[in-house]
């Protein structure tokens, strides 16, 4: 079964996972970003096949995520750096770094961003540029920007977001209360 493209969709987010939506192409990139440059390292670090670590660098090179520069002609050896739109990627990766911290680590963070001056570690926000106020809702929503085709303007009309105060969880019967209180 062949995979959907994501490329002709005029949605930003469909477009940009269609470069970087597959699990290893993140994993990757945060390695490159980390500093690591060469085959034997990403496989090293991932445990990744060879066969899928060659296709997912390719795939990045044709992005224009990573660029391929030869650094040794015999035997041919390329190492791969972060282009100027694989630096873009960073604050994907820090959002989801921050999220994952947040969501899906019950044993505490593994990995955390920290102030390379202090040591100190430090909570990662979205700011709007022009105000500096953290992009959060519901004082930002999605819109159709200008180049949107009319399915795009029609989607975000019909659903205007709305957000509100995340729904409270069902309050417990007050018997259930009185008897974890008496143990």
């Amino acid at each position: 079964m062949q995979r959907k493209s994501f490329d002709d969709m005029p949605c930003p987010i469909a477009r940009s996972l269609a470069r970087v939506g597959e699990w290893w192409s993140m994993l990757i990139l945060r390695d490159a970003l980390h500093g690591m440059r060469r085959f034997d390292e990403f496989q090293q670090s991932l445990g990744i096949a060879p066969n899928m670590l060659t296709r997912r660098l390719n795939s990045l090179v044709e992005a224009g995520l990573l660029a391929r520069r030869r650094y040794s002609e015999h035997p041919p050896r390329d190492e791969y750096v972060p282009t100027q739109r694989g630096r873009d990627f960073r604050p994907v990766l820090i959002a989801l770094l921050a999220w994952g911290n947040k969501h899906f680590a019950p044993e505490g963070a593994s990995v955390q961003i920290v102030d390379s001056k202090t040591g100190a570690p430090i909570e990662p926000i979205m700011v709007d540029a022009a105000t500096r106020r953290p992009i959060a809702a519901p004082d930002y929503v999605f819109a159709a920007g200008p180049a949107a085709p009319e399915r795009t303007r029609q989607r975000y009309a019909r659903y205007p977001q709305q957000p509100g105060p995340a729904p409270s969880p069902p309050a417990k019967p007050a018997s259930a209360n009185r008897k974890s209180r008496s143990r």
